[in-house]
């Protein structure tokens, strides 16, 4: 057998060796034990009493635990010891203390019985819990404070469950919303937050959950027991455990429902001051009280050049160039001497207004500053009126040019800036917005087959059917272009009710009625964009509902869609064509018409204007009013423009090398004339060609000619000294066209259509044409009426002094030979 060693470790596991261990570890554990038998006498104490008390263990050996221990200590644990000596098990916490040492305890009474079962004793065991006591009253201390501020806060506060369900509100956030705690306990935050806004609060709590926000603030709405609206300021932050799962959230809810209202009050009243601002006839400045521009109104920035945009900020020095009416000298600004003096200043007569361009306007102005509720000067305001004999035909002019003068309806000048309005109150009032582009389908039917004065006719009955369906007066339609209107809803409570009102629409222009055509079938197909959903800005949500509308004549026509996002910011027909656009220019799909001008007393051919065309086998594919606005948008009119030039040059010069010399016009877009190199451009098309310059006329905008500054002034008279004629394309659509029009190097002006359409139904309209021809003659320069369609219209404006007329009367577009047919029969 093998020998087995023993190491000297193993004496360590005798049963001397083992007592001795026992009594060790009794001896140094860090708790008090005892043994105290059945006459409540100490049997034992370990060391621990002379650590804790500085008490000897042996000094209360045998003695009575009343007499051992501090009198207070003894009642404390007395209970506890009695219950044990009883037979049963037991527990003491509370402090135990030797004066002056005090110490907070957790003890065990454990009874001792003999082999029969008889008790013979109690075992105690005292831990010293004093530091954890010490934290657990520090926490019922905070959760004490926690619990008064909580409850009795100013604001709004609950712990909200991560499943959404309240565990605790308090008295504010329940007198907020009108529910008990009770109630509010039985409920989650999906239950009180008002519908719209339920789908941002989920966003919110989405992220809170999964930890990719720690927290946030934003402003909400809930609704109150009895269903009024709450407006809300919340501040949510989220408590999680040590294992990083979510434990709740800490809402604060602060009620802002008055400030909402005051916000609103004071949107309401700055809206009207807007409103106003921008429809009087005077022009308005702001500053604040470093004479800095913080506002410009539309006449301000007619008759300074500047735009809104471009003065905020600048000096108004820089922009309200005041000189003496007699000398020219530079006079001091009146809203600075305003603020020396203290007091309205008034120029009477005796100023000039400089123009960014250098043109002058004899004006009338008054300054006026601008206090805070204390008193405190905050700023001024500059009224400016226009005193020149041409400012009350100017003031007509601006209402007739927002405003369609066959419908009656607003044009589209105004409709962004009526969305604008419409969206910022729906913003403060946290509401949606709805706008509805109308097209009547196959509309051109209607052109082709009853004529054009049939085609006014139906548009200004289906214009009536449109504003007869209008809700109530904060709906507005506006006429956008040819057949299309738009219909802006500046409040809807959801996309059902747009909905209900787009078949409202379809349905009163489908009884569009003309007492001389039964027969009249009018169908539309509308497009629907709602605000926020899908845009924030003007131009966005008419280009979503035009998209939407073009969507719904995909489909077959006469209905409605909402525009959706898988709809490109484009509409596909816009797609369409840009893709036909670039093709026919590469491919000699485009052809020039060319409609006469005849003069206004002979009526015999005096020129013709070169009319864009865009064909593809053999028929027109798309109008102008559909391909220009694209051509422009893409940047293509450039390129189209250039070929438009060269090929006019071209039949001009047959035309002249023929016997026929007349001038041809041409129109260049804004795109096209401030492109750099327009004039090298055009230097070297007349050089190819051979054309005489005086047979060319280029027809150019106004808002072409206002944009450029002194550049796009230096650049016409360049032209003219080329030998170029300009003419100015639809006078009278702007404020600055009286003011002006003697500055412009311009040979003619041609009367805008909606002026000739009403001269002689409209008396209004037709003061405002004469005296637009009367001035134009005493400046020089040649009248051209376009759009001239009944002979009542020619002889009026035969009368007036207009020297040309072109429209329909004297002969639609037409391709160049057959325009050289009626040249021959002019000429023999």
């Amino acid at each position: 057998m093998a020998k087995v060693t023993r190491s000297v470790e193993d004496d360590t596991l005798s049963p001397n060796s083992g007592k001795n261990l026992l009594a060790h570890v009794v001896q140094s554990v860090p708790a008090l034990m005892t043994y105290i038998d059945t006459q409540e006498r100490f049997v034992f104490a370990n060391e621990a009493h002379r650590r804790w008390f500085d008490i000897d263990p042996n000094d209360i050996m045998g003695k009575l635990v009343s007499e051992a221990l501090d009198p207070e200590s003894y009642l404390r644990v007395r209970a506890a010891l009695l219950q044990a000596l009883g037979g049963q098990a037991s527990t003491y916490e509370g402090e135990l203390f030797n004066r002056p040492q005090r110490r907070y305890v957790h003890g065990s009474f454990t009874p001792d019985r003999d082999t029969n079962g008889q008790l013979r004793g109690v075992l105690t065991v005292f831990t010293d819990i004093t530091e954890r006591h010490a934290l657990e009253e520090q926490l019922r201390e905070s959760e004490q404070r926690f619990s008064q501020a909580f409850q009795h806060a100013a604001v709004g506060m609950a712990l909200i469950l991560p499943d959404g369900r309240y565990q605790r509100v308090n008295e504010a956030l329940c007198a907020m919303l009108g529910y008990t705690e009770a109630q509010m306990r039985a409920m989650t935050w999906r239950d009180v937050t008002h519908p719209d806004d339920v789908a941002v609060s989920e966003a919110f709590a989405s992220q809170i959950t999964s930890g990719r926000r720690e927290a946030f603030h934003t402003e909400k709405r809930y609704v109150h027991r009895d269903g009024h609206v709450v407006h809300v300021l919340l501040a949510v932050s989220q408590v999680r455990n040590d294992a990083g799962q979510l434990n709740y959230v800490v809402s604060q809810v602060q009620d802002i429902t008055k400030r909402k209202q005051y916000e609103e009050a004071l949107f309401r009243e700055r809206q009207l001051a807007e409103v106003t601002l921008n429809s009087i006839g005077d022009a308005v400045i702001t500053t604040d009280i470093n004479l800095t521009i913080t506002s410009l109104n539309p006449i301000a920035e007619a008759m300074t050049g500047w735009s809104n945009a471009e003065a905020k900020g600048s000096a108004l020095d820089d922009v309200f160039r005041l000189r003496d009416i007699n000398n020219r000298q530079p006079l001091d600004n009146p809203l600075r001497q305003a603020l020396r003096r203290n007091a309205i200043v008034d120029f009477s007569g005796r100023a000039i207004l400089l123009h960014r361009n250098g043109f002058e306007t004899p004006i009338e102005t008054s300054a006026a500053l601008i206090h805070d509720h204390t008193g405190n000067v905050t700023g001024g305001v500059l009224v400016c009126h226009d005193i020149s004999e041409n400012r009350t035909l100017a003031l007509k002019m601006i209402q007739l040019a927002q405003h369609d003068t066959l419908t009656g309806l607003p044009n589209r000048s105004l409709l962004y800036a009526r969305i604008e309005q419409a969206t910022a109150m729906a913003t403060q009032r946290h509401r949606q917005c709805a706008v509805l582009y109308i097209d009547l389908d196959h509309f051109r039917r209607v052109n082709d087959t009853l004529g054009h004065g049939v085609g006014d006719q139906v548009l200004q009955a289906v214009a009536h059917q449109i504003r007869s369906a209008l809700r109530d007066s904060e709906d507005i339609a506006f006429r956008h272009n040819g057949d299309e209107f738009v219909v802006l809803l500046p409040r809807v409570d959801d996309a059902d009710d747009a909905a209900a009102f787009a078949r409202k629409l379809l349905d009163a222009c489908a009884q569009t009625h003309i007492s001389h055509l039964p027969q009249l079938d009018i169908r539309a197909s509308i497009g629907i964009s709602m605000f926020p959903r899908d845009g924030t800005e003007p131009d966005s949500l008419v280009r979503a509902a035009d998209a939407a509308m073009y969507e719904v004549k995909t489909q077959g026509r006469h209905g409605y869609c909402f525009y959706a996002p898988e709809m490109s910011q484009r509409s596909a027909a816009s797609q369409r064509i840009e893709n036909v656009l670039r093709h026919a220019l590469a491919h000699g799909e485009l052809s020039l018409h060319y409609q006469p001008k005849v003069d206004a007393k002979q009526h015999h051919i005096v020129g013709a204007e070169a009319l864009l065309r865009l064909h593809r086998n053999g028929e027109e594919v798309f109008s102008p009013d559909q391909f220009i606005p694209v051509a422009e948008d893409t940047g293509l009119i450039v390129s189209i423009g250039t070929w438009a030039l060269r090929e006019a040059c071209m039949q001009a010069r047959t035309w002249q090398r023929d016997g026929y010399p007349i001038p041809v016009s041409v129109n260049v877009s804004p795109l096209q004339f401030q492109y750099a190199g327009f004039y090298e451009r055009l230097d070297s098309i007349l050089n190819e060609t051979g054309l005489d310059p005086h047979l060319l006329e280029l027809e150019l905008t106004e808002r072409t000619m206002m944009s450029g500054g002194d550049g796009t002034i230096r650049l016409l008279r360049r032209i003219r000294q080329r030998g170029v004629r300009l003419s100015l394309d639809d006078f009278g659509m702007g404020y600055s066209s009286l003011s002006y029009l003697k500055h412009f190097p311009v040979d003619a002006l041609k009367i805008d259509r909606a002026f000739v359409r009403d001269i002689t139904q409209d008396a209004e309209t037709a003061a405002i044409t004469s005296a637009i021809i009367a001035m134009a003659r005493s400046l020089n320069k040649d009248v051209i009426a376009e759009g001239v369609e009944t002979e009542p219209q020619s002889a009026f404006l035969r009368e007036a002094g207009c020297s040309q007329m072109q429209g329909f009367l004297f002969g639609a577009p037409m391709k160049a030979e057959k325009l050289q047919e009626r040249l021959i029969v002019n000429v023999g």
